[in-house]
């Protein structure tokens, strides 16, 4: 299914998709992505992350470190690093977050339920003021440099606050370097690895494309592939049949 224009509908048509969105990838990831290592909720914290939250050790890449696992602990469709996600641009520079260092998708391991990723759907309200996208962006750095890993969906067009999208503002200034904009392609998901390793996988789509899987890290070197499309339909399709009709003109 192509994405639809999110912007020719109330914003409250959005909110009732969002939070199908977050059942259907709560689901998918606790039936069959994720071994019994971890597991998923769709979780809200007005407050953002916090210490209590991101309790996580930061992970340093190519050491034995608890948020690694083994081979026996992987999840059943884990995906090793020698076998990269297929994105658009894979960023490798440190981000300026690490440097000064609604409701989600929350994975946590089984041991002491610490968080490992979230996934965030990015709403019409985290861009409607400054304050909003900047507690967005802040909730962002916060998680990353904890060695939390996130992934991110904007399907919304670049507005005056996020005029090169949300990557950059997730990723500080270098992006703009490393991630050439294309006002053809403006919307965007993006796979964050969080801690000193930091990389960025990032593809970039427009009203009318197809969804790619979108990685989400469990380790700085595993991860799962995330079905958004199929989620992304099976949220669609608990809308009401008039708002349905209404997004598929």
């Amino acid at each position: 299914m192509p994405v639809h224009n999110w912007t020719s509908v109330d914003a409250g048509i959005f909110h009732a998709f969002h939070h199908e969105w977050i059942s259907a990838i709560s689901r998918a990831l606790n039936r069959g992505l994720l071994s019994s290592e971890f597991y998923a909720l769709p979780e809200q914290y007005a407050g953002g992350y916090g210490p209590d939250v991101l309790t996580l050790q930061t992970p340093s890449r190519g050491n034995a470190n608890p948020n690694r696992g083994d081979s026996t602990s992987r999840a059943t469709g884990t995906d090793v690093l020698e076998s990269p996600p297929k994105t658009r641009f894979h960023v490798t520079s440190a981000p300026a977050w690490y440097a000064t260092k609604k409701k989600s998708v929350v994975v946590h391991h089984i041991s002491n339920h610490r968080v490992v990723a979230i996934v965030e759907i990015v709403s019409l309200g985290n861009k409607a003021s400054r304050s909003g996208l900047a507690s967005f962006t802040r909730k962002a750095h916060d998680v990353l440099s904890a060695g939390v890993h996130l992934s991110v969906i904007d399907l919304f067009p670049p507005g005056i606050r996020d005029p090169e999208g949300i990557h950059p503002l997730i990723w500080g200034d270098d992006a703009l370097h490393s991630f050439p904009f294309d006002p053809t392609r403006p919307l965007t998901c993006a796979a964050y690895v969080g801690g000193p390793s930091a990389e960025a996988y990032v593809d970039t789509l427009a009203v009318g494309d197809a969804l790619n899987d979108l990685p989400v890290f469990l380790t700085p070197l595993e991860y799962v592939s995330l079905p958004l499309e199929e989620t992304y339909l099976a949220a669609f399709d608990s809308l009401p049949e008039f708002w349905r009709d209404e997004l598929n003109r």
